[in-house]
Order: C-alpha cells, then structure tokens, then sequence
C-alpha cells in the first residue's frame, strides 16, 4: 500500500502484529477444540492462551526464521514455540498451512469490509445533506454533455446516493462471501482434522464454514469479493468525474474546497485545481487494478497450488486501504462542496430557452401537428438560436406555421414544470421522509 494512501486504522489491519495475532487465534482456538475432543492435553491449550494471549510477535524474528525453513507458517509457529514453550508441540495438529493463510486472510479482509461500509455511509450522510440542501436548485441536466432540460442539484445528487447505497449492499454481499474458515487439512479431507475443530474456530472468529476447501478456500469468493470493490471504486470515480466536470472554469457549477494557504499551482498563482477528485480518480483505477489479477487466481491446478498467495498478498492491503482512504476522501469533499446556484442559473439560460424544446414539440402534436412537422419547426427555430441570432421564444412566436399563441408558448417555458416530480423521486430514493416534513422544502426560481 502507499502510506500517503493509507488511514492508520484501515493499514493497522495488514501490519504484521495483526496478522500473527490472527493465525495464533486461529490455532488457540483449534487447540481449544481439540482439547474438548482430547486429541490434545486441556492443559496445553490452557498454557498456549496463557502465554500467547498478549504476546508482542517479533516479525523480524519470524523473517529471520523464514529465511532457514522458507516456509512462512512454519516460521511464524517456530516463533511461537520459542515464546510458548513446550506446550506448543500440540498446536497445529492436522492441520495444514492454508488452514491458518486463508483463514486469517477472511478476518483480515472481514474487517476491512466493517470500515469500507463505515466509509460509505459517511458518503451517504454527506450526499444526503446536500441533495436535500439543493432539492429545489435549478441547473441544466446535460446528455452527451451539451444541454438537454432542466433538472435540480439536488436530484444529481440523490441518483450518486442511490449508487452508493447500492455500494453498500454490495459490500455486506462481499463480506458475507468472503468471511469463511477453513480448518480441514492437506486436501480437505478431514482425515487429521475433526470437522468439529473447524466449527468451533469459524464461531469463534465470526466466520462461516467453508463447505468443501479442498485445502484452499476457493478464489471464486475472492474474485467476487475484489470485483464487488472495483465497482464502489467506480462509483467513486463517477461522482468525481462530475465535479471535475462541474468545476471546469467554463462551466463553474460547484466546486472542491480551496483551502487558506493551498496553492494550486507552482506556476500560476491564480490556479484552483480539482485536485481532490482528480486524486480519487487515480485511487479508483488503483483499486480496479485487483480485479483481474483476482479472477485469475480463481484457477489452481487440482487441490491447490499457491499462484495465488504472492498476487492476494499486493492486492488485499493495497485495494481495501485505499478504497478506505478513496472514500473517505470522497465524503469529506461532498460535505464540504462549495456550490454557485447562481452559474447553475445563468448557464441553464445559456442557450436563450432551448432547453423547453421538448415540450414544444408536444404541444404542437397535441394541436393537430404531425411529428415529423413539428420536429422540423422547432428545430428550425431552435438552430437559429445555436447560431445566436436570438431567444428562442421569440422566433416560435413570430413563426406562423408554429401554431400555438403567445400564451400558449409562454406557459410552456415555465421551469418549475420539470420538478413536479422531484418530490416523488426523493421519496424513491430516501423513503417516506421525504415528504413528511422532516426535511424543508425549497421552492423553485
């Protein structure tokens, strides 16, 4: 992972210490259960916790240990018995090496899911905010990126909520599928191993049993699971295309906070850079970068091989620490967005009208008018307005094939039109409060 990346709570999860914390867990409480069964003396299990319990694992000991054996458990359970003692002759017993690899890997990436989905919804409390702050803020809702009709910041807002929210259930989905133990031996048989160990320790750390490991959990979940990340990073990345697009000195709609002191630019003094989502752009992509590497990790010749333990080892810190830190970038920049309704106003005026082209259309149709007809009129006077020759409204009432009266077309220029259904769609997105009074309604311009 790179630190400048990395929240201390999120890279404290793949620190060596928490890892060998893990796997001691992992054989302590196989330990207990064998010692329930009476595959191993209760009173070794009891002197394993006793001194291993609060134990400062030495990761350089271990490295130096791994460096004879070039076994990486190995290493770590000789470590162990040098602080254990005696009784530590009893731990791994039929067990094998993944036993203790992917289980401590599904904790591992079990609670760097917790703090993903604490992550977005801070993204979701934020967007929730300023939605409700612009429910009512008219702009120009663009497609193909040229001016198309009228919408609200507010309804931007509330679709980019929508998506998150979708983040977040695939979040748990991820979790659910990753967090499984697997404690059933050199090819999943069972044969050194009782079943019953497996689903003593799975309680223990909060996982599910695997149903068949084979001696691997298989990679199909973690594929699952770095690809269900790839699409929040995604998501991520959409949202912040939208500022940068926004803040655009041409267009100048919203706008990232700018610091007392920050300075964007070593050359140009007066330089305001969207610095932040252009960061959390680059973030995205470094997260998507796991996603094939994980599903081609998903084939493993026969029972299993480790092709791939040294890809999960890069990818699993890397893409959880920094989808952490993307997101909780991402919800900082969101609450703290600086918004101009103002430039929203003024560039929704932009084009002299054209954006009630559509209702003109209809109504016209709706007089008697065949499409086709009514197509070409309004076309015909909306172009004249692209070359800027004049208001829109004014060419459709001087036109004599345009058959509605100047009130007709008046009427239908009235912008509050567009948002009589804003309120529907905000009680779509965040339920029954959305009319019910708990958050204010503003009125349109």
């Amino acid at each position: 992972m790179i630190p400048r990346y990395a929240r201390k709570e999120a890279a404290a999860i793949w620190s060596p210490q928490t890892r060998f914390q893990i796997m001691f867990e992992i054989e302590a409480h196989a330990a207990d259960a064998m010692a329930e069964l009476g595959v191993i003396p209760k009173e070794a299990a009891r002197v394993i916790w006793e001194k291993g319990r609060d134990a400062i694992w030495d990761a350089d000991r271990i490295d130096e240990i791994e460096r004879e054996v070039k076994h990486d458990v190995i290493a770590f359970l000789t470590h162990v018995t040098e602080i254990v003692g005696p009784e530590a002759r009893f731990l791994h017993q039929g067990m094998t090496s993944s036993d203790v690899n992917d289980t401590a890997l599904a904790v591992q990436l079990s609670r760097a899911t917790d703090l993903l989905i604490e992550d977005v919804d801070l993204v979701l409390a934020a967007l929730k905010r300023r939605a409700y702050e612009h429910r009512m803020t008219p702009m120009v809702g663009r497609s193909h990126a040229i001016h198309a009709e009228p919408i609200t910041f507010g309804l931007k807002l509330a679709g980019h909520y929508a998506e998150f929210v979708r983040a977040k259930e695939r979040l748990a989905m991820a979790k659910f599928e990753i967090a499984t133990c697997a404690i059933s031996g050199a090819v999943g048989t069972f044969a050194n191993v009782d079943p019953r160990v497996e689903e003593y320790v799975a309680e223990k750390l909060g996982l599910a049993v695997e149903p068949v490991s084979t001696q691997v959990i298989p990679r199909d979940r973690h594929a699952a699971y770095f690809a269900a990340l790839g699409v929040v990073a995604s998501s991520i990345e959409r949202l912040a295309t939208e500022v940068r697009h926004l803040q655009r000195t041409e267009v100048l709609e919203a706008e990232e906070p700018f610091e007392i002191g920050q300075k964007g630019s070593s050359a140009m003094p007066h330089k305001r850079n969207p610095i932040l989502t252009e960061n959390l752009t680059g973030l995205a992509r470094l997260v998507r970068s796991a996603v094939v590497p994980a599903l081609e990790n998903v084939t493993l010749w026969h029972e299993r091989d480790i092709s791939h333990s040294s890809v999960e080892r890069g990818i699993a810190p890397d893409a959880t620490v920094h989808l952490d830190f993307a997101l909780r970038r991402l919800a900082s920049v969101m609450e703290r967005l600086v918004i101009y309704p103002q430039n929203m106003a003024k560039n929704l005026d932009r084009l002299g009208g054209l954006v009630h082209s559509q209702r003109v259309l209809l109504a016209l149709t709706q007089k008697g008018m065949s499409r086709e007809a009514s197509y070409a009129a309004v076309q015909r006077n909306a172009m004249r307005v692209w070359r800027g020759e004049g208001n829109f409204l004014d060419f459709l009432k001087a036109d004599p094939e345009v058959t509605l009266s100047d009130a007709e077309l008046s009427e239908l220029f009235d912008l509050a039109y567009h948002f009589k259904h804003v309120d529907h769609v905000f009680a779509r997105v965040f339920g029954d409060e959305a009319n019910n009074g708990s958050y204010p309604r503003p009125k349109a311009d």
